[in-house]
Formats: structure tokens, C-alpha cells, sequence
């Protein structure tokens, strides 16, 4: 009796989980995507301005300070 319900105890997981479920019932077609899209890679220009810079750091005691002055202006290529 003990053989009989140890057995059945065993094969309880195995036959539940043969049983058919809902996902493995459905039947499952894998197409390979052959039409794809082509993509299509536009080249960026990138656009340069100069630009006129009337001010510098400069060192000071307590740091560093934006002086805005005429003469030492220089012009810088910034991307736009």
C-alpha cells in the first residue's frame, strides 16, 4: 500500500506537467523577417561661424575674473 501511494505521490509532478498548457498548445511559426527596410544614412554637415571674443580670464588674487576688454579679442570657431 505504502509502494502504491509513494509511486502515485512520484508521478504526480510528471503528469501534471505533461499535461498540454495553453502556450505550448499554440503552434508557434517563426518567419524570418526578409523584408527589411533599408536605412538610410544622411551625412550630417556640420556648420562652423567664427565668432569674435572681447573678454579673457585672468588671474587675479582672489581667482580667476571675466575681464571684457577691446585690444586682445580674439576670434573663435564655434560649431553652429
Amino acid at each position: 500500500m505504502k509502494r502504491i501511494l509513494l509511486g502515485t505521490l512520484l508521478a504526480l509532478p510528471f503528469a501534471i506537467s505533461s499535461l498540454p498548457s495553453q502556450a505550448s498548445a499554440a503552434e508557434m511559426i517563426v518567419r524570418p523577417n526578409v523584408h527589411q527596410v533599408g536605412i538610410v544614412h544622411k551625412t550630417v554637415v556640420a556648420r562652423y561661424e567664427r565668432k569674435l571674443i572681447r573678454a579673457h580670464w585672468q588671474n587675479v588674487r582672489r581667482g580667476n575674473r571675466w575681464v571684457k576688454v577691446r585690444v586682445p579679442a580674439r576670434y573663435v570657431t564655434v560649431r553652429v
